[in-house]
């Protein structure tokens, strides 16, 4: 596809040349969709690594691969399907229980809730937990229940999506009666780590999604899935997979502008190459698909209108931060492998030393997350580290006791795009006016929040698109099971 030897105009029942660029989660799961399908793909990526966003490098001045955890949940049928594709499947570490620590304070140590999967069919197989948990009260947990009690029949809520995207998660707290503790103890940390944003940011049709698949549609919704190899070695698997069914891929290949030609072909320019398809997947970030439609030369007039009613789009866009605090310490300080983090700047840890299965003795390498970080953001390396040591101190008394022998801070200022109530309407479909071209990424219309699942849908919605069947390579979402089946059928 190289325009240094131009590929051919295919007939109309041949496989089309398809040039995607950006090899993140959606530009990897819309290749491997078309590859598999017998399509001639390049893969075009700018830097040295795929992930895109989910990405591992090494560190030159710490010696070590870093990166900044992303973990899968039981719902991710996509992004599922796609790594067992790809022979992920062992790389993979899922729980059925998990940790939700409050920090010591003068009365007592540390306290540990544990919600894990119980033996009764959904929506009642966290009950147990729920009613046993000592981070909630009585009064928290009939709040909850009451809120949970919005979505029994489903992600939609009793007034509909349409409705919901207009209110915000914390407009919703205040209308379903919400207690503090509830708040502060179960549904921030959940928004914060699915949504990446404050509750008055974040729309509710969104948060009710991720409430009604982790918690009530079926028992496997809720399982915590985490990679034990860096992510970049994680995704390579993808892209071997891409390699093995025919695609090209090219690294190091940045596309610097964009221009259709007089009989509808694709020119893409890069550094020291030009490469020509028949279509064109741009699998980027906003920003970067921003700067590149901007400059998109057009072979006629007639893509003006589309193209500026695209970038008016975009305009309205934005993104929310994410920053990991990477620290190796002497010995181990807990054997815990992950725990949500109440009532601390910090939102979620994880023991990557334990997660992937360092030897006995070698200490702990461990990652602290700020999630929707934005006031943070500006602070210093300095003190983003005496804020995660003070507060591990406070989780996990071992920390205080322990040496580091190396820390790292990873700050993600475009992490995630934010959803905003009303903000759906906005978002872009996949296929746009402009004939041969097409949009990817997490931001585009998936039906899922700015997460790994939500980019690997539109990878494939967008693949589905070029074949003229939008929805062909999706991977539906898992049913409801137990009673949320029945209560399902019911609603419907």
């Amino acid at each position: 596809m190289s325009a240094a030897n131009p590929v051919s105009r295919k007939a109309a029942n041949s496989a089309r040349n398809v040039a995607i660029v950006g090899a993140g989660v959606a530009g990897l799961a819309a290749a491997e969709a078309l590859t598999r399908d017998g399509a001639n793909v390049i893969l075009l990526e700018r830097r040295a690594h795929v992930g895109g966003r989910a990405y591992s490098y090494l560190h030159p001045a710490l010696g070590e691969v870093v990166d900044s955890q992303h973990v899968l949940v039981g719902c991710c049928s996509n992004l599922i399907d796609l790594t067992n594709r790809a022979g992920l499947a062992d790389r993979i570490r899922w729980y059925d229980r998990q940790t939700w620590l409050e920090p010591a304070n003068t009365a007592r140590g540390p306290q540990a809730t544990i919600i894990q999967i119980g033996s009764l069919p959904a929506p009642l197989h966290y009950a147990a937990s729920f009613l046993r948990a000592p981070m909630l009260s009585l009064a928290d947990k009939l709040a909850i229940a009451r809120g949970l009690m919005e979505f029994r029949c489903g992600a939609q809520g009793h007034d509909g999506a349409a409705a919901l995207d207009q209110e915000s998660v914390g407009q919703w707290y205040a209308r379903t009666g919400q207690t503090g503790r509830a708040i502060h103890h179960l549904w921030e940390p959940l928004v914060l780590a699915t949504l990446n944003d404050s509750s008055d940011n974040c729309s509710m049709k969104y948060a009710g999604k991720v409430f009604y698949e982790l918690f009530l549609s079926n028992r496997s919704g809720g399982r915590l899935g985490i990679p034990t190899v860096p992510l970049s070695d994680f995704y390579s698997a993808v892209a071997a997979r891409i390699a093995a069914q025919g695609g090209r891929i090219e690294m190091r290949a940045g596309v610097d502008s964009l221009a259709q030609q007089a009989d509808g072909r694709w020119m893409l320019r890069s550094a020291d190459r030009d490469f020509l398809a028949d279509d064109v997947i741009l699998a980027l970030p906003f920003e970067q698909t921003q700067r590149l439609l901007s400059s998109m030369s057009l072979a006629g007039s007639a893509g003006e209108e589309p193209r500026s009613e695209l970038l008016a789009t975009m305009t309205r866009f934005a993104h929310s931060p994410y920053i990991s605090v990477l620290l190796w310490f002497d010995r181990e300080i807990t054997d815990l492998d992950h725990a949500w983090l109440l009532d601390s700047p910090l939102h979620w840890f994880f023991h990557k030393s334990r997660i992937r299965g360092y030897p006995a003795g070698s200490g702990s390498y461990v990652e602290v997350v700020i999630s929707g970080s934005r006031a943070d953001l500006p602070k210093s390396r300095e003190e983003l580290l005496a804020t995660a040591l003070s507060e591990l101190a406070r989780f996990f008394p071992e920390a205080a006791r322990a040496r580091v022998v190396k820390s790292g801070v990873l700050k993600e200022a475009r992490a995630t795009f934010t959803l905003p109530p009303g903000e759906d309407a906005a978002r872009l479909a996949q296929t746009t006016a402009i004939p041969g071209l097409y949009l990817a990424g997490d931001w585009t219309a998936t039906g899922w929040p700015s997460t790994m699942e939500g980019a690997c849908r539109s990878g494939r919605l967008a693949a589905g698109a070029v074949t003229g069947n939008p929805a062909r390579f999706l991977s539906p979402d898992r049913p409801p099971t137990g009673l949320s089946r029945w209560l399902a059928k019911s609603a419907g």
